[in-house]
């Protein structure tokens, strides 16, 4: 399976709650909901499209799947909403209780054992194993090299701090520009893989 990420991200870096207000407000994020302006169904909601029509699964960390399974199951009778309660999902997370995985197709994957459980699942058959949101999650999956392709959908907006993907480890990712689409709204939206080593 490849490990493809999907991220709202502003021209900062930061990804925290692009959903709502509420969503994520650690360390006082004021600014939930700042993607809804740049938003648009062609461009910005193809990139997700595209990416879930070629998802055989999908990984969460535990915040990320908290907010997604209060959204998407009523949502259902939609296409795009009935795609995301179909695939099977992981959620990564050392506090959820099994009687709390209440939406349809998880399992949970110990925070403890997350790397080397993810490591089988990308060596097992399938198609893509995609991640939205989860930036704890992705910051170790890019850390450990895990990642094959990275989609970020760089909205033109400043938001000041808040959480990020990157990691801080002190190591080189070095990236190759793959694919790109501006929207109307000047969303660039970028799709990166790890370049090949030398």
């Amino acid at each position: 399976m490849r490990i493809v990420i999907t991220e709202f991200i502003s021209l900062d870096g930061i990804v925290q709650a692009p959903g709502g207000q509420g969503e994520d407000s650690d360390g006082g994020f004021a600014h939930g909901g700042w993607t809804h302006p740049f938003f648009d169904p062609e461009v910005v909601g193809g990139s997700f499209t595209e990416a879930l029509e070629k998802a055989d699964a999908l990984l969460y960390g535990r915040r990320t799947w908290q907010n997604m399974a209060a959204a998407w199951p009523e949502r259902a009778g939609d296409p795009f909403a009935d795609r995301m309660n179909a695939l099977p999902k992981y959620v990564v997370s050392d506090t959820l209780g099994d009687d709390e995985l209440t939406w349809n197709n998880t399992t949970r994957i110990d925070g403890g054992k997350a790397v080397a459980r993810i490591r089988e699942l990308r060596d097992g058959d399938g198609g893509d194993l995609v991640v939205m949101g989860s930036p704890t999650l992705v910051r170790t999956l890019l850390s450990e090299g895990l990642v094959d392709e990275l989609r970020l959908m760089i909205m033109p907006v400043l938001l000041g701090g808040g959480k990020s993907i990157f990691p801080e480890d002190g190591g080189l990712h070095t990236l190759e520009l793959t694919a790109t689409a501006i929207s109307p709204a000047g969303v660039h939206v970028c799709t990166y893989r790890p370049a090949a080593k030398d």
